[in-house]
């Protein structure tokens, strides 16, 4: 199954936090196929960022500069959109930041759940919903074997249980309101996505790219740690795959889904770091052996229900993923039109081969 272009021609898509990472890259591809998008979010959250290299708002329907948690905007930004489909990408999404901030990060990532809900209760237009949360959402047990959708929810630090609480809320509205009124609602888990234009911190790729636009060795700290590394257009094309089949037949696709790599993508911290080294002479790591915050060590998701039902299949494999994540950076570097170099990926990922 591929992504349908004519699908979302003059689709009206509702998308919170569009001036971030993901929101950007999802914005500019729906932009690509003809949607008519509108964006919620605050204002990007580092600098740079891809929303104003990219140019992200050049093609937009509407930008609204807003807070999640201010839910009489929400409200009033989605009756004004009178979106198709909604999704909602808003998050604050640092493990790290989150036991600095555990209000703030409840605030946004459950609160503001609730508050998408209410808007979309109040919008007669809305038919499908896609709320993004994380792997990071399961009960980590540390075992070598992928978590499956219907893995317990848990999450040990603020950040990841607030994603839990998130589904929890996402099944609750689907099946106490939603669902009654003809909404399809789903949530998406994906893996530690990396691409172009990310700049947060506490991120292994933008912290290795800072370092080296530096001149200074990276500082990882933990180096055997295991994640489901993707490129973040394959997730994104779960997405936008999953919102169609929603349209469709809701009924069958309304749950939780993963989004992962393959399972060979699942690589150490290390591997990544070397990788990453060998195709930047003068690159160097070190390790900070300080003792750390607690984040998860081991960590895999099992997409065999993606892959069967949605006919969902990940395109790039992780060398190709972070060639390409090198190649965005290399580009804005030199002053490249970025907003090209964007939509320019994007159409070498939809034009790859899915394997066999």
């Amino acid at each position: 199954m591929e992504i349908d272009r004519e699908f979302w021609r003059d689709k009206r898509v509702f998308l919170t936090g569009h001036t971030g990472f993901k929101g950007g890259w999802l914005a500019l591809w729906l932009q690509a196929m003809g949607a008519e998008v509108h964006g919620y979010s605050l204002s990007p959250p580092t600098d740079p960022n891809i929303f104003m290299i990219g140019e992200v708002c050049k093609g937009m329907a509407s930008s609204t500069i807003a807070d999640i948690r201010d839910a009489s905007a929400l409200v009033k930004a989605m009756q004004i959109a009178r979106p198709d489909i909604a999704f909602h990408l808003a998050a604050q999404s640092l493990v790290r930041y989150s036991y600095t901030e555990p209000m703030e990060t409840y605030a946004i990532n459950v609160m503001g759940t609730v508050n998408l809900f209410e808007a979309i209760r109040k919008s007669p237009t809305v038919q499908v919903v896609v709320n993004v949360t994380t792997d990071k959402c399961y009960e980590n047990r540390e075992w070598i074997w992928p978590y499956r959708e219907n893995e317990p929810m848990g999450g040990y630090d603020p950040y990841s249980n607030s994603k839990a609480c998130s589904e929890l809320i996402t099944s609750a509205y689907r099946r106490s309101f939603l669902q009654e009124i003809g909404v399809s609602v789903a949530s998406a888990r994906a893996g530690n996505v990396i691409g172009g234009g990310d700049w947060a911190p506490d991120r292994l790729i933008p912290d290795f790219l800072r370092a080296i636009d530096a001149g200074q060795a990276l500082v990882i700290r933990s180096p055997n740690a295991v994640r489901p590394w993707q490129h973040v257009l394959e997730p994104l094309s779960g997405y936008l795959m999953l919102a169609e089949s929603l349209f469709s037949d809701g009924p069958r696709f309304s749950e939780a889904w993963n989004f992962g790599s393959s399972d060979d993508d699942a690589r150490t911290v290390g591997w990544i770091v070397e990788y990453l080294i060998a195709s930047s002479p003068g690159a160097s790591w070190q390790h900070d052996t300080n003792v750390q915050l607690h984040e998860a060590n081991h960590l895999k998701l099992d997409s065999s229900k993606a892959r069967t039902q949605l006919k969902w299949k990940a395109r790039w494999k992780l060398q190709t993923a972070l060639e390409k994540t090198l190649e965005w950076h290399t580009c804005w570097r030199q002053g490249d039109d970025m907003h090209q170099r964007t939509l320019e990926q994007i159409m070498a990922y939809q034009a790859t081969k899915l394997a066999a």
